[in-house]
This record gives C-alpha cells, structure tokens and sequence, in this order.
C-alpha cells in the first residue's frame, strides 16, 4: 500500500479503522443505549421504525453532545491541553441524562485506557487522576493518529453507528440484510452529523434527550433485557 499525496498515511488510516471496530474490548457491543427499552414501549418493531430511532440519535443527541465532545478533545490533546482535557470530561461525566448512560462512558472509558495502555508505554500518566469517560478517551486515541479531525470523528460515529445496528438486530428483532440497510443509511448521514458537530462551541453543545433518558431509565428495570443499557 502506498500513500497519495494529500492522504491520509496508511498506518494511521488504519489505527483509526482499528478504533471504530466494534470487536475492540471495550464493551461497546453490550450497550442498546435505551433502544431496547424503546422496542419494549415505543413500538420499534420493524425496520423502518428502528431507523428513524437511531438517525434521531444520531442528530438529535450524538452530534449535539458526544461528537462535539470528540472534536473539541482531539484538538486539546493534540495540543497538550490538560485543563480544557479535564474540563470536556467533566461535562460529558456530568450531562449524563440516567444511572445506565453514566455507568456506560465510564465502563468503556476506563476500558478504553486499559487497551491504550497495551499500545503506548505513557497512557497511564496521561490519565493520573482522571476518571475517563469514553469520547474522551477515544480522543486521545485518534489523536495519536495522522487523522484530520473530522476523521476522527467519523470514524467514532461509525464505531457507534456500527454497535446500535448490532443491538437493533438482536432487540426488534432484525435480519443482517436490514442491519445493513440501517448502517448504510446511517453512513450517508453521518457527515451531515460531523459537520453540525465540529461547528458546535461550548454553549452550544447539549445532551438533552429527555424521553430517551426516560426510556434508559425504565431499561434499568426492565423484565428482560439484553444488553446493560
């Protein structure tokens, strides 16, 4: 393989494919995010309402929130900035809308570390006296990359994109060629996504998605239940 000019080098094109796989051990694979609760009480039985489900939390809690948060922290990474570092994990700690949604980005945050620090010998100093949360810590990850931000970014969303079909499937439930008609559409509106977040500043990012906080919060106590959120 070799590089174009103006491209991305092929080693760290690679690292970032490697962070959006969904086999990373992280846990990803074991959150719904509140859609299995949605199944239960919102009437996600088919594959056009299970779509819809997820492209609104793509644009409506995603890009306002989290995908900001990784934009934002990539460039303070790359910058050495420790202040700003702590001050975007703090909010994402603290936005957090139900119990499951917080035990969620600090399980995987601090999961994420714990595979960083298999591949680079000074992760653990970076985090000293940081309780991470997951696009934190993802940031710091594509940040050790040659990736533009905005690759960054997209290769988050699509991490995430690829975990919700996957919880989709096994929830409604769906077949693997309807999981691929979501992702496919969900891959033509994850730039719009990445575009509305990159432009975000900090009072203009949110997390406020209050049914879906209501929905995690019922999942908590669901009868049966397949996934932790």
């Amino acid at each position: 393989m070799t590089d174009t000019a103006g491209a991305m080098p092929a080693a760290s094109l690679l690292q970032l494919i490697w962070l959006a796989s969904p086999a990373l051990p992280i846990g990803g694979f074991s959150y719904s995010e509140g859609l299995e609760a949605g199944v239960e009480w919102a009437g996600l039985d088919s594959e056009a309402r299970a779509s819809d489900w997820i492209a609104d939390q793509l644009h409506l809690g995603l890009a306002r929130g989290d995908l900001a948060v990784v934009a934002q922290a990539i460039a303070a990474w790359r910058r050495a900035d420790a202040a700003r570092i702590a001050a975007l994990n703090a909010w994402v700690l603290q936005t957090r809308e139900s119990t499951e949604f917080l035990l969620q980005t600090e399980q995987m945050g601090r999961s994420f570390v714990e595979w960083l620090k298999l591949q680079h010998d000074d992760v653990a100093a970076q985090f000293e006296g940081l309780a991470i949360t997951y696009p934190v810590a993802f940031a710091f990850a594509a940040a050790r990359t040659q990736a533009s931000l905005r690759d960054g970014c997209l290769a988050f969303a699509f991490g995430w994109a690829e975990n919700m079909i996957g919880a989709a499937v096994k929830s409604v439930p769906l077949g693997q060629s309807a999981g691929q008609r979501m992702l496919g559409r969900l891959a033509q509106e994850i730039p719009t996504a990445i575009d509305h977040a990159i432009a975000l500043d900090d009072d203009a990012r949110q997390a406020f998605s209050p049914m879906l906080a209501i929905y995690s919060a019922r999942h908590e106590n669901q009868y049966s239940r397949l996934f932790r959120s």
